[in-house]
């Protein structure tokens, strides 16, 4: 058995998996850790993801093209985060009970949705298997030839390279703009950045649209990326281990990429020990990864720092 564990590690393979794994954490982490460094909760992200990959297929059928499918992913994800950001920002709700509903809304919203194109205009049940266009790999010119790490870095879909390179991108975002430190000026001490001129509901605004594509392309993934096909619940908490990333990162750019890349590992390798012939039941490790978030979040939440106005609703003085 110790033979078969280690030659999982000795696979390429294994490591191309565990980069696929991570993609959909890291691209829904990268977009909701904009919206948190502005000062709000993103435990919304499953139901973006869920709006995300029902839009992608729908939008891969309507339009023939899986990048027409992207694009409903995308504005269905926007769609979303315009929710939240109408709920939260506009009508001050409750930030963590208005991320509940919408994920709970979402996974009613999302199979009406898929009846009403799928079933006929009914609403009803789709009982057949709709398959649609998909994404393909790209492998990279002459880097996708280099022995071992070609295969394990540059042989994937689109998305694969694009979640890793927002990782770059939104620490230049943060760090290196204007827009970013308006974003962190927001989270922090958001009536100080009002008092600066700076529009804190324009701010909170633009990041959760922003959130809401980046996690419709998380879901996309699932559902054009990964299969060609949409579920019932597909993303299965995926959403919810994105924002564990983000604790377990510290909302740190890196942090939140060495989040993923856990959280991808545990799922690679709980696929692949489930076909290896050992006495340890399948739900045991299907389980692995979400047992796996529990404890980064008891190991890391208590030593974590969130921005200090995350949660809060913002009024603008003397209104």
């Amino acid at each position: 058995m110790l033979n078969d564990l280690l030659s999982i590690f000795a696979s390429p393979e294994f490591y191309q998996a565990v980069l696929r794994m991570a993609t959909p954490l890291l691209l829904a982490a990268m977009g909701g850790l904009v919206a948190e460094r502005a000062g709000l909760v993103t435990f919304s992200m499953e139901g973006m993801m869920l709006m995300g990959a029902v839009g992608g297929v729908i939008g891969s059928h309507l339009t023939g093209s899986v990048w027409g499918g992207l694009l409903l992913a995308v504005i269905f994800g926007m769609l979303a985060g315009l929710t939240y950001a109408v709920m939260a920002v506009s009508i001050g709700a409750h930030q963590i009970v208005t991320c509940v509903a919408l994920n709970m809304g979402a996974m009613g919203l999302t199979s009406v949705l898929f009846g009403l194109v799928f079933g006929g205009g009914s609403g009803a049940v789709v009982q057949d298997v709709i398959q649609v266009a998909s994404l393909s790999p790209w492998k990279i010119p002459l880097l996708g030839e280099i022995p071992i790490l070609g295969p394990i870095f540059f042989n994937h879909i689109p998305l694969v390279y694009l979640a890793f390179l927002t990782v770059p991108a939104v620490w230049f975002l943060l760090y290196r703009t204007t827009w970013g430190l308006k974003i962190r000026a927001v989270g922090e001490h958001p009536h100080a950045a009002d008092a600066l001129g700076i529009s804190v509901v324009r701010v909170r605004y633009l990041t959760l649209l922003f959130a809401g594509a980046f996690a419709g392309l998380a879901g996309a993934f699932l559902s054009i990326g990964v299969l060609n096909t949409w579920q019932e619940n597909m993303t299965s908490g995926r959403g919810f281990i994105a924002y564990t990333a983000i604790v377990f990162g510290k909302w740190q750019p890196l942090g939140v990429l060495l989040g993923a890349l856990l959280f991808g590992l545990a799922d690679a390798l709980q696929l692949r020990v489930q076909t290896m012939n050992i006495a340890i039941p399948y739900q045991a490790m299907v389980a692995f990864p979400y047992v796996v978030t529990l404890l980064a979040l008891i190991l890391f939440s208590g030593k974590a720092s969130w921005p200090a106005a995350s949660g809060q609703a913002f009024k603008r003085e003397g209104k």
